[in-house]
């Protein structure tokens, strides 16, 4: 079965690379399972399936990664959309709150992870999110640049 990774990286069965991924398939099920909870989590916890794709495709902007970025329009297309949340997926940083607060979170530790610190996350309380919403974010965030990197590492290791 190919799964995101593979979708993303362009790999199909008869890839060399496909098989090697399978040599640890707790690795390939574990970042699928991933996937699955931060973008469909069973619940949001008030982060909206739309919004996170919309945040999804940003960070894949910010990575450079056309192929995650097409992917993630297509799933912000299936999930309908607002305006301000096709704003904030093209890079749109004059944003309402809390949207504008969460946007400056993703860019700052999408580009800039080092300069990150705690209070970046007592931004994201004033601006109204709790700990659940807090976490949720967090690892949408952690989701998305690790697979831009996976996918991009893979794609490298490709024959040519």
């Amino acid at each position: 079965m190919i799964d995101a990774m593979d979708k993303a990286a362009g790999l199909s069965p008869d890839d060399t690379l496909f098989a090697t991924r399978r040599f640890r398939p707790e690795f390939v099920r574990g970042a699928e399972e991933c996937r699955l909870s931060v973008l469909h989590p069973a619940t949001d916890q008030g982060l909206a399936p739309n919004l996170r794709a919309a945040l999804a495709r940003r960070m894949a902007a910010l990575n450079a990664d056309p192929v995650l970025v097409a992917e993630y329009d297509v799933q912000l297309a299936q999930l309908g959309s607002t305006e301000q949340l096709l704003a904030l997926a093209q890079g749109e940083a004059d944003l309402n709150e809390p949207l504008a607060t969460i946007v400056r979170h993703v860019d700052l530790v999408t580009l800039t992870p080092k300069k990150a610190e705690a209070s970046h996350i007592a931004l994201l309380e004033k601006a109204g999110l709790n700990n659940p919403q807090i976490v949720a974010l967090s690892e949408l965030i952690a989701f998305v640049n690790f697979q831009t990197r996976v996918a991009t590492g893979l794609r490298l290791m490709r024959p040519t």
